[in-house]
């Protein structure tokens, strides 16, 4: 805790943490209320799970090319322009009595615009404190973004549940419009300056250490999507127990986020910290009720700020400066490819065998994103060699 202290003294720091967790709030409600909105409204979880594949998969091929374009354009008019488009497109999905394939094209254009915060923010992070206090700020950033989840779901749910999906979700969008605009205004991002990358698009993605993380990064949000789906099918929607289990596993992604991710990383602490995530969904596959989830996903919980912080550590370790915010941007694209996957996979198992079906599909990802991580360790840096060298 001593290093998180330490840590906000960095001058303009706390203000940049501050604002960009209030422009990635809304992360913690769009899947969650875009699943209910479309599972409410077209009558089933395979359609909810098409629109949420649709929107992910916006977001992942528009990532990196968006990415890239910071270093281009400037961090702010990107996030302003991009901010624009997805706020009209998800309040228009919201508001209109729309087919199946209308909400499936708002939601890829709506996702394709979703402001670059994550890239900008992991980039400007070593322009603000020194590489050997990064690990310490990715793991605490991890940590903090799980406040989103933790106070998302809880939010999303409670806002159905007293006004419905449709306005639920536009209360949402209004979120993401005030954090977005805090955010993209303030001066840290005003001055941030990227130079442009020398390189193709994608080349940077021969980077082993880039591939590495894309990939298993890709398997365990995609795990923790279908964990999430099949919540929601177990509990329903607009339930107090879907948020509240959601909110318990974020909870313990905290509390691990801040005891144990700011720790030097080795070739194992990726699969050392997806391992805890694998068995917390193994325990979930055995049991049942509220608090049999509740347990089950705090323990799978303990896994992911540390294994989101290594992830943002390897990548800040191992890529140029002037090549961050695209590999950033490729790290987003395999998440949210993950999750859509993730998704349409549990939206069909939840179909075809109910919430415990979706447990397993995320137990099924978790433990390929774990032998992942084990085979390609080596990929991986000893990011403890470059502290001593510092």
């Amino acid at each position: 805790m001593r290093d998180f202290v330490t840590l906000l003294k960095s001058p303009g720091l706390a203000v940049v943490l501050i604002t960009q967790l209030a422009a990635r709030f809304p992360a913690g409600m769009y899947s969650l209320g875009l699943l209910m909105h479309v599972a409410s409204t077209q009558g089933n979880y395979t359609s909810a799970g098409l629109v949420l594949g649709a929107f992910s998969i916006g977001m992942a091929i528009a990532g990196p090319v968006v990415s890239r374009q910071l270093s281009r354009f400037g961090s702010t008019p990107v996030l302003l322009v991009t901010l624009i488009f997805s706020a009209s497109t998800i309040a228009t999905l919201a508001a209109l009595d729309l087919p199946l394939a209308g909400q499936m094209a708002l939601a890829a254009i709506g996702g394709a615009a979703i402001p670059p915060v994550v890239p900008t923010v992991r980039t400007l992070y070593p322009k603000l404190v020194p590489t050997h206090r990064l690990t310490a700020l990715f793991a605490f950033d991890a940590a903090l973004q799980e406040v989103i989840w933790v106070f998302g779901p809880v939010l999303i749910t409670v806002l159905v549940a007293g006004f419905g999906t449709s306005t639920a979700l536009l209360v949402v969008v209004g979120i993401q419009v005030a954090g977005g605009l805090v955010f993209a205004l303030s001066r840290s991002v005003r001055s941030l300056v990227i130079p442009p990358a020398g390189k193709r698009l994608g080349r940077v993605l021969h980077n082993p250490s880039v591939l590495l993380m894309t990939a298993t990064s890709m398997m365990f949000i995609g795990a923790f999507a279908a964990i999430e789906a099949a919540v929601v099918a177990t509990f329903g929607e607009g339930s107090m127990e879907t948020g509240l289990v959601l909110a318990i596993s974020s909870f313990g992604s905290l509390l691990a986020g801040l005891v144990v991710g700011n720790r030097q990383l080795t070739h194992w602490s990726l699969p050392l910290r997806l391992s805890v995530v694998v068995v917390g969904f193994a325990v979930a596959t055995l049991v049942s009720g509220f608090w049999g989830m509740a347990i089950a996903l705090f323990i799978a919980g303990l896994g992911i700020a540390p294994a989101l912080a290594a992830v943002s550590s390897v990548v800040a370790g191992s890529v140029p400066f002037s090549e961050t915010a695209e590999a950033y941007g490729w790290i987003g694209t395999g998440q949210l490819l993950g999750s859509s996957v993730g998704s349409m996979l549990a939206g069909v198992a939840i179909d075809n065998a109910g919430g415990h079906g979706g447990v397993l599909v995320a137990f099924g990802i978790g433990v390929l994103a774990l032998l992942i991580a084990v085979v390609f360790r080596n990929a991986q840096p000893d990011l403890r060699a470059s502290v001593l060298a510092e």
